[in-house]
């Protein structure tokens, strides 16, 4: 798309400003790198117009202290003390489960990312936000612990102009036929390849 114009102009009966404020269903994919932290930078954009920003993430161990949650959080309180940009929550799903699912059985992750889906489902139908991001989300949806076609039922009827960004490996089909935007990474090259471990700055 040339210059963010679209290619053609659908006859679907609705003006050129009702469809700039549609709200976004995208979702990142593939076994690249970059999917959450484009998820982030969209949410800095969000941040910036204002928008009400809510990050939650899973498979993440609610220990882990990732860049971008301590830079969220700042925006936050720049927001709260200044009425700078928009307002912001972060939460980790679950006590702490990860890739590594040390803490818990199966079951208690997968009751804790339900938990969190439920909590997501009743925003959404509150309208409490305006931009969402659900990070690693794809993980639970493919592991069984949240049905799939619930998840695209759910956002399928959200009210209002919440968007909603989803990350993560393996997204479902059904996920990506519901979404308007979907972008996969696509690995290339990566430094873990020859052997070399993660580097602050880079990926946390």
């Amino acid at each position: 798309m040339p210059q963010g114009r679209p290619l053609t102009v659908p006859d679907d009966g609705l003006t050129t400003r009702q469809r700039r404020n549609a709200p976004l269903l995208a979702v990142h994919t593939g076994d690249g790198k970059g999917k959450s932290t484009a998820a982030f930078g969209m949410a800095l954009r969000a941040w910036n117009q204002g928008f009400d920003i809510a990050v939650f993430q899973f498979v993440k161990s609610a220990k882990w202290k990732v860049g971008e949650e301590a830079v969220f959080r700042q925006l936050g309180r720049l927001h709260d003390e200044h009425g700078v940009g928009g307002p912001v929550e972060w939460h980790k799903m679950g006590a702490g489960w990860s890739w590594s699912r040390k803490q818990g059985s199966e079951a208690d992750h997968a009751a804790a990312a339900a938990e969190g889906w439920a909590e997501i489902t009743r925003r959404l139908a509150e309208q409490r936000h305006d931009f969402y991001v659900l990070d690693e989300f794809t993980y639970p949806l493919k592991w069984g612990w949240i049905d799939v076609d619930e998840v695209v039922s759910v956002l399928a009827a959200r009210p209002g102009t919440q968007h909603v960004v989803i990350t993560g490996r393996d997204a479902p089909q059904p996920l990506l036929d519901a979404a308007d935007l979907v972008t996969e990474m696509t690995k290339v090259k990566h430094p873990m390849d020859v052997g070399r471990k993660g580097q602050k700055g880079i990926e946390w």
